[in-house]
């Protein structure tokens, strides 16, 4: 049985925590698949890595504040066992982690990339190393003494990778703390070619440091023995704004993102060859408590860098071979955007699609001498982002152009504080949404004048407008010139800038007005439908199931006899396939190599078949707390791509996983059917779907 919390005797609810890791495993499970190009695998284990850093910075610490509240307080029981659960799963994980990084080194090193340590390094590696650090790395390390600092937790940075060093002179012992300077040069260092030896080598400037370590303290300190080992401090990602009226919202982020830096501590991680008396001494340096988790790893950390780690050989084979974006036939078959939207709604997927045609929108839109006005959500886009430079020319060409920037958008706050400031300097007018919701839409309206009627073409999406991450999320974008769509979308600008007044929607899903109410609906006339012993069916494609209204519903449509399919990339806690509760009900998830990020939602409606894209997850967050819309497709032909491309994902028999309430990520068993890859079956459907209507 899951480890659960009952509302009622007849619900079951996995802990969203646990299920997350459960998510994270599947990708580990990247990592460890043979079929997976070995420098693909490699970079599984720094996406698995950076997804850990944010669980801890956002999950766990909501545990842990849970866990001092009720320690303090009293109040929520279920936070120790919860916590002491997540800490034996985490350090299962890295076990799993560790032998799988062993085992990727060997599959490289068989392929003559060598990934070496200081102690593998030959003498003329080791020369030009020294001459390396010198050049490079010494002017940007400045080590940090631990012994009589008080302010040395205030002073290590979060997610940095810390080398340890301990210094010893007779009796007398130092501790430093060297940073890792990842962000400032490549954390692998690619070594010349050594005459007459095979293979390409690369070292982690981790490793370099170490090596030069003499030259670092070189007429600071004397030691006749040194030992250096890693750490990382992982602190709470959540923040307090000032409480003052008259601060700006610019400068109440600004100040929140400062006291991030001094943020509780909720993870330490160090290298388990750390002796205990350099732990100890750490500890009590950072003032860690009983309730900080400590995990023990291995050599290296911060990980993610391995989500870069370089082809060096140049070899297509060690990596996915790429899959160049399609052009949609109909765009291509107009010279403007606005025409082929006027012909009927347009569906892109990316990244199968170019995302190239939104920015082409953006663009057009800029020029274009009908267009009177441009509107959008800016939630994460790309650090250089052509849609923003399209936003500015449009204020340029004399057009209207507002943007709501949203703040609070989590690690991208300090780059949206900086758009703020560009948009604004730069004439457009920028709204900060609503002050107690995060406007998590993905909206943009353009109005044009044709003739003497004034026309809206809106997008709606399921992803960001972010050039980089649309080359490896799946998300949908519908372009639209629907009146009854394309109003209400105007609609949600208002509300957002005028949150006061009551408005009301009949087409769109929007958070937090409607969307609660009516996915509940939808999920009713199912239950309704089934009970008339008619065809009842949905089908669901979210990041995340959690929120406790939406599953109690879905378990009622099950017992109801209502079938339920759904493709969950994270988190699910819901328990499917539990005899009386949720037979009815099937979850698959799929982890592949683009992320899979689209919200879709499918109700058979009796026949009458309702099909949403939407920004929101089934969290209460999105359907309670911010700002988003989903929207039903209303061409049939687009419904039935949608639908194609869920079946798709749904008959995968390569990197489709079961999600039952045992968590066990078995893969679907492939039986008799043939073998189907939902990622790349998706592409050869839209591949020969464009290239029918070229």
């Amino acid at each position: 049985m899951p480890n659960t919390s009952a509302s009622t005797p007849s619900s079951i609810f996995i802990a969203k925590e646990l299920s997350w890791l459960s998510f994270n495993e599947r990708v580990l499970q990247e990592a460890q698949d043979d079929s997976v190009p070995v420098i693909e695998r490699l970079r599984f284990l720094g996406i698995f890595s950076s997804n850990l850093d944010e669980f801890y910075r956002v999950r766990v610490a909501d545990v842990r504040r849970r866990l001092l509240i009720h320690q303090e307080q009293g109040g929520d029981p279920k936070a120790q066992p919860l916590m002491e659960a997540i800490q034996n799963k985490v350090l299962s994980l890295q076990a799993k982690f560790d032998d799988t990084y062993q085992s990727l080194l060997i599959e490289l090193r068989r392929r003559n990339i060598y990934l070496i340590s200081e102690a593998e390094l030959s003498d003329f590696h080791g020369r030009w190393i020294k001459r390396y650090f010198k050049r490079k790395l010494l002017p940007l390390l400045v080590p940090i003494w631990v012994e009589n600092n008080s302010q040395i937790a205030q002073r290590i940075s979060d997610d940095v990778t810390y080398l340890v060093a301990q210094l010893r002179k007779g009796n007398q012992t130092r501790y430093a703390l060297i940073d890792v300077p990842a962000d400032e040069t490549n954390r692998f260092v690619l070594l010349p070619k050594e005459k007459g030896v095979q293979g390409k080598s690369v070292i982690l400037l981790d490793n370099v440091i170490r090596y030069c370590l003499a030259e670092l303290f070189k007429g600071v300190i004397e030691f006749d023995e040194a030992q250096v080992f890693s750490m990382k401090l992982t602190r709470d990602a959540e923040f307090e704004l000032s409480g003052d009226i008259d601060d700006s919202i610019v400068n109440k982020m600004s100040q929140g993102l400062k006291q991030r830096l001094v943020s509780e501590p909720v993870r330490y991680v160090y290298d388990r060859a750390m002796p205990k008396e350099m732990r100890l001494q750490l500890s009590s340096a950072l003032g860690l408590s009983s309730v900080d988790a400590m995990i023990p790893g291995g050599r290296y950390h911060n990980f993610r860098d391995f989500i870069g780690f370089p082809n060096i050989t140049g070899y297509k084979y060690l990596e996915n071979p790429s899959i160049p974006s399609l052009e949609s036939a109909q765009f291509k078959a107009h010279a403007s955007v606005f025409d082929a939207i006027a012909e009927r709604d347009v569906l892109l997927y990316y990244p199968y699609h170019t995302f190239g045609h939104f920015t082409e929108f953006v663009r057009q839109a800029a020029y274009d001498p009908q267009v009177t006005s441009i509107k959008l959500n800016i939630y994460r886009v790309a650090r250089h982002s052509r849609i923003i430079a399209a936003l500015l020319d449009a204020v340029s060409n004399g057009k209207e152009v507002t943007v709501v920037v949203e703040l609070r958008a989590r690690f991208d706050e300090e780059a949206n504080i900086e758009w703020a400031k560009r948009l604004t300097d730069g004439g457009a007018k920028v709204e900060f949404g609503v002050a107690s919701l995060k406007v998590h839409s993905k909206l943009c309206l353009i109005t044009r004048q044709e003739g003497q009627e004034s026309v809206r073409y809106a997008h709606i999406g399921t992803g960001n407008f972010h050039e980089k991450t649309a080359r490896i999320y799946t998300d949908f974008s519908l372009f639209t010139q629907s009146p009854s769509i394309t109003q209400e979308v105007s609609q949600v600008f208002d509300f957002i800038g005028r949150s006061y007044r009551r408005f009301e929607f009949n087409n769109l899903l929007v958070s937090p007005i409607n969307s609660r109410e009516r996915v509940l609906q939808m999920i009713d006339k199912e239950i309704e439908f089934a009970k008339r012993r008619r065809k009842a069916e949905i089908v669901i494609k979210v990041n995340n199931l959690v929120d406790k209204a939406v599953i109690e519903r879905l378990y009622q449509a099950s017992q109801a006899g209502v079938k339920v399919r759904m493709i969950i990339r994270g988190m699910c806690a819901l328990a499917a396939g539990i005899k009386g509760l949720s037979e009815n009900i099937k979850v698959i998830s799929v982890v592949d190599r683009f992320l899979e990020h689209p919200r879709v939602m499918v109700f058979h409606n009796g026949g009458q078949r309702q099909v949403y894209l939407a920004s929101f997850d089934l969290m209460t967050r999105n359907l309670d707390y911010r700002v988003e819309v989903g929207t039903p497709i209303i061409d049939p032909q687009l419904q039935q791509r949608i639908v194609d491309l869920l079946e798709l994902q749904w008959k995968d028999t390569v990197k489709a996983r079961v999600v039952d309430a045992e968590q066990t990520n078995a893969y679907v068993k492939r039986g008799n059917r043939r073998k189907i890859r939902s990622q790349i079956a998706s592409y050869d459907y839209l591949k020969k779907l464009e290239s029918k209507r070229s």
